[in-house]
């Protein structure tokens, strides 16, 4: 491991700045509560998948310390397509719920697209709904984007980074983190304006394009997939990856590692995430900052 105090990069704090975000939140509960509005956010879990559950019980304890309405629905995971698209359909006619968000993934069974299409968009604090790529695509403000892509940029802002020119490279082409981050980071708009470039799998010299990157982010969901011959000098490193590898003197006997080989990439960095305790934390505060957006959005014209 590497000892404190040996490294010349900045290691981006990502408890720290999810910390502001959520206080930006309790200001803006509290703004709202004057007028007699509470955000709501209902989550639904399908199965019992242990990753997920754990996921969905950190989303509802964080809204319950910010006094945001919480809805934990858990449905078995024999549920019926029809049944679970009926059961977000309830949710959509709640006014008390603002945002809904179903904890992926789904029983083999059911059309995850057929599923986020049933969510209203106006609710759709996730950020997958057709409508609301096609409004991140139009530099649409009123949409609401996935929450690890928003929660990378804002770790690059707040840290001081220079987005605008860069050029960023990303690793992985999914919609949840890949193509949503190109789209947020091409927007003429602050905290973007950047040339970037989208690598994945089939990608061909693959290092030698990393390796271009003024900002690289690994989302590519190899554990330690990228070494430090992949990364150029001075680079800045977002490691979006949460790999879980076995670890016998781990009090679990496993720990948690990003994409990104840490100890061997972050001498040679300006800035780097580590994992955990980077872009994780961030998603569950932007999720919350965007289901407070929803409230403020579906409120404005009453």
């Amino acid at each position: 491991m590497l000892e404190e105090g040996t490294l010349s990069m900045e290691l981006i704090d990502g408890k720290e700045i999810a910390e502001k975000v959520l206080e930006e939140c309790r200001r803006d509960i509290a703004h709202l509560a004057e007028s007699g509005i509470k955000p709501g956010l209902a989550v639904i879990l399908v199965g019992d998948n242990a990753a997920s559950r754990t996921y969905v019980n950190a989303k509802d304890r964080k809204c319950r310390e910010l006094g945001i309405h919480s809805v934990k629905l858990e449905l078995d995971a024999a549920v019926s397509q029809e049944e679970l698209i009926a059961t977000i359909e309830e949710c959509n006619r709640d006014d008390e719920i603002d945002g809904i968000l179903v904890q992926m993934p789904l029983p083999e069974h059911i059309d995850e697209s057929k599923v986020v299409e049933a969510i209203l968009p106006s609710k759709d604090v996730d950020g997958f709904h057709p409508v609301n790529v096609a409004k991140m695509a139009m530099e649409d403000a009123s949409g609401f984007v996935p929450c690890t892509p928003l929660g990378c940029q804002r770790l690059l802002t707040e840290s001081g980074v220079e987005i605008e020119g860069a050029n960023v490279v990303i690793l992985g082409r999914s919609m949840i983190v890949g193509k949503s981050l190109a789209l947020l980071l091409m927007q003429r708009a602050e905290g973007a304006n950047a040339t970037v470039t989208v690598a994945h799998s089939r990608t061909k010299n693959l290092s030698k394009i990393t390796r271009r990157a003024d900002i690289l982010v690994a989302a590519i969901g190899r554990p330690r997939f990228v070494k430090a011959e992949d990364v150029k000098d001075g680079a800045v490193v977002i490691d979006v990856g949460i790999n879980r590898i076995d670890d016998p003197e781990a009090k679990r006997g496993y720990r948690l590692v990003g994409d990104v080989d840490f100890d061997a990439v972050a001498p040679k960095t300006k800035a780097i995430t580590p994992v955990p305790g980077g872009v994780g934390v961030m998603t569950i505060a932007m999720l919350m900052a965007n289901t407070v957006k929803s409230a403020r959005l579906r409120r404005a014209g009453d």
